[in-house]
């Protein structure tokens, strides 16, 4: 079986770039085809010399082929992609433009009415250890938003059991990559360095998207506060979620931490990318790697939920998930590409 020809659209920005990274030494596929609209006429191994091996011309439209990664940004990635499945083309699309189920809440929390509201019937959602089957046979991925990720990895299981109440909090610390990499004054070294402030407080975009995928998990919508937060870092986010815990669902004292414990590591059992880890996770025990580490724990003074998770925002937040997917979606083991370990320290 000869390897499967895959593109990236919009190959310039930080995720666009990571995939290629990624995708490099991938034996499954090859890279053949790549856009960005401010580099057209350009080679990608000048703009990035880390990938002086990928001697590719940098195109205005994508090339013949296969499968498609789309890295545009919101609004203009479903612009994009609609013409691709009318051809017939899988496509993993990073951007926020197919995550969400209903089409009314494009306009209210991304400012723009949705070009193919009967696609989003078609897309599924990309989080791969909730919907590994379903990815396998898809044409059309939504690959999850960063946020989203750590938040929902966090918290599937203690929803899925009917542990806690549905009033959750979800506090998120995010790398500055996060922004992506066009220039903005929020994102200057000197306005950033030695900071740490929190944002979009009356609602982030990538709240109903949260809130969407615990209510399939725990069959009713959740009540959610997300506040997240900016920090001086290039990548990495740290989520940490709380939640009261339902009586009786656990046993008291440090026994139920125990249970609680060996709920996650059952619910992640096998799965190659999610830790249960034994102590707290930091952001850099994920750089450069799809891993996403979890520590659940109970506070016992109020009998409340701690959940903690730590991933890469560049690559199981974005390009190792959509990574991930196409393995699944192409008949590959899933794993293929992203074996490697994270950078440390």
């Amino acid at each position: 079986m000869g390897k499967v020809k895959v593109g990236i659209i919009n190959v310039t920005g930080y995720a666009g770039v990571e995939l290629a990274r990624l995708l490099y030494k991938h034996p499954g596929i090859e890279l053949t085809s790549v856009t960005g609209r401010s580099a057209a006429g350009q080679k990608l191994n000048q703009i990035f010399p880390h990938l002086d091996k990928l001697d590719l011309d940098i195109a205005p439209k994508l090339g013949e082929v296969e499968l498609a990664f789309s890295a545009l940004p919101h609004k203009e990635s479903a612009q994009e992609i609609v013409p691709l499945i009318e051809k017939g083309i899988k496509v993993v699309d990073i951007s926020a433009d197919f995550r969400l189920n209903d089409p009314d809440d494009y306009p209210r929390w991304y400012n723009f009415t949705h070009p193919a509201p009967l696609l989003l019937k078609k897309a599924i959602y990309g989080l791969t250890e909730l919907y590994r089957k379903k990815i396998a046979s898809a044409q059309l991925i939504a690959n999850p938003g960063c946020y989203p990720t750590g938040a929902i990895l966090a918290l599937a299981p203690a929803v899925k059991e009917g542990l806690i109440a549905p009033d959750i909090v979800i506090d998120s610390k995010s790398g500055v990559s996060g922004a992506g990499r066009s220039l903005s004054l929020s994102t200057h070294f000197s306005e950033v360095n030695e900071d740490v402030s929190a944002y979009a407080l009356e609602g982030h975009r990538h709240l109903p998207e949260i809130t969407q995928e615990l209510k399939k998990l725990g069959g009713k919508e959740p009540s959610v506060t997300f506040i997240p937060h900016l920090i001086p870092m290039t990548r990495g986010i740290l989520t940490t979620a709380y939640a009261s815990l339902v009586t009786g669902k656990l046993a008291e004292g440090k026994k139920g931490i125990e249970e609680l414990r060996q709920l996650y590591l059952d619910f992640y059992k096998g799965e190659p990318f999610v830790r249960v880890s034994a102590t707290p996770p930091h952001t850099k025990h994920t750089w450069g790697n799809n891993f996403c580490f979890i520590y659940p724990t109970i506070d016992l003074r109020t009998n409340r939920l701690i959940a903690i998770s730590a991933i890469d925002n560049l690559v199981k937040g974005a390009a190792g998930q959509a990574i991930q997917n196409m393995n699944l979606m192409l008949g590959l083991p899933e794993t293929t590409g992203l074996e490697a370990l994270p950078v440390y320290p």
